[in-house]
């Protein structure tokens, strides 16, 4: 979308208190937030976007989310809070330490992959309480000026790592003896997926897209080859992520750790973006793949207090004209914050409305 920059877009912005460091800066943009950012996923882009468009949600009608200590709405949910039994009846531990839970491990409620099919009990979504959650949320997107993005945790193979422990999901995905109960739960697995998404969708007609939570890797290494990521994991997603665009969603990828090797297989799952943590190159990643994902670009890492405006304006000049390119678009990566600074954002943010707008 080819509109031309017009300096009171800077000129007339607002600094306030952010997630973004000590400030954030909020331009006189010529579209809402929400439609910039959307704009970005429909490779559209209007300006360089870097996540202060959009907000999360995660609601507690979800028992994930509470087990998991990451409930986003307007229920009233206590923040640092959670722990307790997953929409499986698995049971988390919320660690305060960390600001989050886990399945304690030494214990796995499964050993074998096949043992899922007689000891599981899969959840009735009927029973959650969608009208009060409704209720709750009726207001949460506020003006709409801003986009809503519906994290869903406990991805296909974080699902298993709950039931087996790390150690056991690993060999199920490997193990010839197991795979195929692995094959058969990934496939109800993303039919329970669909059927919660769609539940969202209907009772929270504010969202915009959604960010599902699947970890693949470790700080040096992703946890299985490519190889077998695509046998056994990729075919699920992909069911998924055509569902979700079936619906006129976005769909975005989060997954921690080195996945330098698996970014193929993110394509090829339907996703349409992800933001890789620091240990990726994330600019080699968007050389390569750029054309095929909206890639979450790391800026180089600068020292504010060490780095004149001038120069942090110029440096934001520079990273969008390397990555805010019409035919090879792509977003700043969601670990950028200490980089955001105001002056990195202005010089960003009218370089990339010049490039986006030729």
């Amino acid at each position: 979308m080819a509109i031309e920059f017009d300096p009171k877009e800077i000129s007339e912005a607002t600094v306030s208190a952010g997630y973004y460091g000590s400030a954030q800066i909020t331009f006189k943009t010529p579209v809402t937030p929400r439609e910039g950012y959307i704009a970005a996923y429909k490779r559209q882009s209007i300006w360089q976007v870097t996540g202060s468009e959009q907000m999360m949600f995660s609601p507690k009608v979800n028992p994930d989310n509470i087990a998991r200590g990451f409930v986003y709405d307007h229920s009233g949910f206590p923040k640092g809070t959670g722990g307790g039994l997953d929409m499986f009846g698995i049971d988390w531990e919320y660690i305060e330490q960390v600001g989050g839970s886990m399945v304690r491990p030494g214990k796995p409620f499964i050993e074998d992959a096949n043992e899922i099919a007689d000891k599981v009990v899969w959840p009735d979504i009927e029973t959650w309480d969608w009208a009060q959650a409704a209720k709750d949320n009726a207001n949460y997107a506020g003006d709409g000026t801003k986009a809503v993005v519906a994290w869903f945790l406990n991805g296909w193979y974080e699902r298993l790592i709950s039931f087996m422990d790390f150690e056991g999901a690993v060999m199920a995905v490997f193990d010839d003896d197991q795979k195929d109960a692995v094959h058969a739960f990934f496939t109800k697995l993303s039919d329970l997926y669909i059927k919660i998404l769609d539940k969202y969708i209907e009772t929270f007609p504010f969202i915009d897209g959604f960010c599902m939570h699947d970890d693949w890797g470790s700080q040096k290494e992703t946890f299985f080859s490519p190889a077998v990521a695509n046998e056994m994991i990729v075919p699920y997603m992909r069911k998924v992520t055509d569902f979700i665009h079936s619906k006129g969603k976005f769909c975005d990828l989060h997954s921690c750790g080195q996945a330098f090797k698996q970014v193929p297989n993110f394509i090829a799952a339907g996703w349409d973006s992800w933001s890789g943590q620091p240990m990726n190159d994330t600019q080699k990643i968007y050389e390569e793949y750029g054309d095929k994902l909206l890639v979450g670009i790391l800026p180089d890492a600068f020292d504010p207090a060490a780095t004149s405006e001038d120069e942090q304006r110029e440096m934001g000049r520079a990273f969008a004209n390397k990555f805010a390119n019409p035919g090879k678009q792509s977003m700043v990566n969601i670990y950028s914050s200490a980089m955001l600074t105001t002056a990195f954002c202005e010089g960003l943010y009218e370089q990339s409305r010049k490039n986006y707008a030729k």
